[in-house]
């Protein structure tokens, strides 16, 4: 679905990715892993149009889609919950709903989506009406999941979703994830919980200074000492 290819980023003379490769096939659930500053974030801003490459290709459902607007990329089907979870503070939380299918027009079926979303987030119904910025942050990072999913999206690009959570709520969050894949979505997920990603995903990249050096299934990757002694704590 998503591919990767000799990927540069840069930010002024440094580059924050370097030659960078990966492939997220349909349905699948892939993570990045790696310390700050490996290029994590970095790459999904890319992907999602947020960031210019230096140089590389990056290709979805076999299309070219390098160097495509942000608004392009979302009307293909890629939608990106960024880290902190970034809702508008001052606006309802059905109006935050509602900003993430801005570029629908098939509004029956927007109104059967946001009904179905309250079904399955009941304090976000009740509080619909309430300002986004009152909620607490597991509240404001399920009405963060929930607007992106109001796209219809074919590829979700999660941007480290436990930041800030309380254990119980970070168990929620990953579930809600796994949910969404289970669905049919396929996931890229960026996140500093390395131990919990890995038991989550189907396959994960680990990432150094910018380039892939270790990959395989999450399984494997949990099985691996260099990985168990960089990230996971011996």
């Amino acid at each position: 679905m998503l591919e990767i290819r000799d990927l540069e980023v840069c930010y002024g003379k440094i580059a924050a990715v370097r030659g960078l490769n990966i492939e997220v096939r349909a349905g699948e659930l892939v993570t990045l892993i790696g310390a700050n500053g490996a290029g994590k974030t970095t790459t999904l801003k890319y992907i999602s149009g947020l960031l210019p490459a230096t140089r590389g290709s990056l290709t979805f459902k076999g299309q070219d889609i390098n160097g495509t607007s942000a608004a392009e990329t979302l009307a293909m089907g890629i939608a990106h919950c960024p880290e902190g979870r970034r809702v508008f503070p001052y606006m309802t939380v059905e109006e935050n709903l509602e900003m993430g299918c801005y570029l629908r027009r098939d509004h029956q079926a927007i109104q059967e989506d946001m009904a179905a979303l309250f079904e399955r987030f009941p304090v976000l119904k009740e509080r619909r009406r309430q300002a986004a910025g009152t909620l607490s942050g597991g509240e404001q990072q399920m009405l963060a999941i929930s607007r992106v999913l109001m796209s219809r999206p074919k590829l979700v690009l999660f941007d480290e979703p436990s930041l800030g959570l309380a254990p119980n709520l970070v168990e929620r969050t990953f579930d809600i994830i796994r949910e969404i894949r289970d669905q049919g979505v396929t996931v890229l997920m960026v996140e500093q919980n390395a131990f919990a990603a890995l038991e989550l995903c189907d396959r994960a990249y680990v990432l150094e200074s910018g380039k892939v050096v270790l990959q395989g299934t999450g399984a494997d990757l949990l099985k691996n000492p260099d990985v168990r002694e960089a990230y996971l704590g011996g």
